[in-house]
C-alpha cells in the first residue's frame, strides 16, 4: 500500500486525519441475475457500500428493477467497452453502426486480454466512445435511477488519457463522481482539491482464490489511514453462474468472504469506516443551475462540447 502521502482525502471528506476510510464497491453489477443477488446481499447484508452497474449487460434490466426495489442501495455506472463472457455476450448500448471504431471485426465487442484491450484502445473513436458512454448514462437516468459515480470495467482510468478526460466531462454534466486511481491523474485531481484515493487500489481479480478470507484480513489490518477502495466482485457458484461466467470461483469467495460473520467483526474490531462515492459526488464538480443566468448553458453558436479538442 502506498502510504507516503498524508490522509488528503480525509479533510475533504469531513474525517479525521487518522480515520481508516474504505470504499468496498461490488462492481459487474448486471452481469446476469446470479451476480446482481449476491451484490445486493454484499451490500445489505455484508460489509460492501455501494456497486457499479452494467446496463449493457444480458442482467442490466434485473439490476435496474432491483435498485427500484432497493431505493437506499447507493450505486455507480460501471462504463463498460469490452465483452469477457463469450457464453454471455453484450454488445454495446448504443446502435452498431454509431460506434464502429468499437467494434472487432466480426461486429462485436472487444474481449478485455491484453491484445484485445490493445486494439480497442488503438482504434476506438473519442466520439463513439463518447456515444456508447452517453447511450450507457442515459439508459439508467430514463430507468429514474439515480446514480453517484462513474467507473470503468476492465479499463484502469479508461484506459487512454482522453477517455477519462470525456468521462470527466461527462460526470460534470450529469452531477456525478469518477473512479480515478492511477497516477498522474490521481495527482493532478488532488492539486485541484477533488477527493480521490490516498493508497493504492485493490482489484479482487489480484488476490489468490485460496485463503481469500485471510488475505482479506492481513489487508483490513494493515489498511493505513486515509482513502482506499477495493473493487470487489461477488457471485455464486450456482449452474447459473458457472454455465456463463469462467470467473465464478473469484466471485464466489467474494461473497463468502463479505457476507461472513468474520468481515462484519474485522470492520467493527479495526476501527475502518466504509464510505462510498454519495459524499465523494457532493465535492466533485457538477452541473451548474440554469436558474443563474450566468451559467445557463451556451447558446448554440457557442457550443461547448463535452469532450476536449484532441
Amino acid at each position: 500500500m502506498e502510504r507516503s502521502g498524508d490522509a488528503r482525502a480525509n479533510g475533504l471528506l469531513g474525517f479525521p486525519p487518522d480515520a481508516r476510510l474504505l470504499i468496498v464497491n461490488c462492481d459487474d453489477f448486471g452481469l446476469y441475475p446470479a451476480v446482481n443477488r449476491a451484490v445486493v446481499e454484499s451490500v445489505e447484508d455484508g460489509i460492501a457500500g455501494s456497486c457499479s452497474l452494467m446496463p449493457g449487460c444480458p442482467g442490466g434490466p434485473d439490476a435496474m428493477r432491483l435498485l427500484h426495489g432497493h431505493p437506499a442501495l447507493p450505486f455507480g455506472i460501471h462504463l463498460t467497452l469490452v465483452c469477457e463472457t463469450p457464453r454471455n455476450p453484450w454488445g454495446p448500448v448504443a446502435a452498431r453502426g454509431t460506434v464502429p471504431s468499437l467494434l472487432d471485426d466480426r461486429g462485436a465487442l472487444f474481449a478485455p486480454t491484453p491484445a484485445g484491450r490493445s486494439a480497442l484502445l488503438a482504434r476506438a473513436r473519442i466520439e463513439e466512445v463518447e456515444t456508447e458512454f452517453r447511450a450507457q448514462i442515459d439508459t439508467v437516468d430514463a430507468a429514474g435511477l439515480s446514480p453517484t459515480h462513474l467507473d470503468f470495467h476492465c479499463l484502469a482510468d479508461g484506459g487512454r488519457d482522453d477517455i477519462l478526460d470525456l468521462t470527466r466531462h461527462l460526470a460534470a454534466e450529469y452531477g456525478l463522481a469518477v473512479r480515478v486511481w492511477l497516477d498522474p491523474a490521481r495527482r493532478e485531481l488532488r492539486r485541484q482539491g477533488l477527493p480521490v484515493v490516498d493508497h493504492d487500489f485493490l482489484d479482487s481479480f489480484s488476490l489468490g482464490l485460496d485463503g481469500k478470507a485471510e488475505q482479506y484480513t492481513r489487508l483490513l489490518h494493515e489498511l493505513p489511514p486515509g482513502l482506499s477502495e477495493w473493487a470487489v466482485h461477488p457471485g455464486s457458484g450456482s449452474a447459473e453462474a458457472r454455465a456463463a461466467d469462467p470467473d465464478w470461483r473469484v466471485r464466489q469467495t467474494d461473497h463468502a468472504f463479505l457476507t461472513s460473520p468474520l468481515s462484519h467483526d474485522l470492520i467493527r474490531a479495526e476501527g475502518v469506516t466504509v464510505i462510498d462515492y454519495t459524499a465523494l459526488r457532493e465535492l466533485w464538480p457538477g452541473r451548474p443551475s440554469p436558474a443563474d443566468p450566468s451559467l445557463a448553458d451556451p447558446s448554440p453558436a457557442d457550443p461547448s462540447p463535452a469532450v476536449p479538442p484532441r
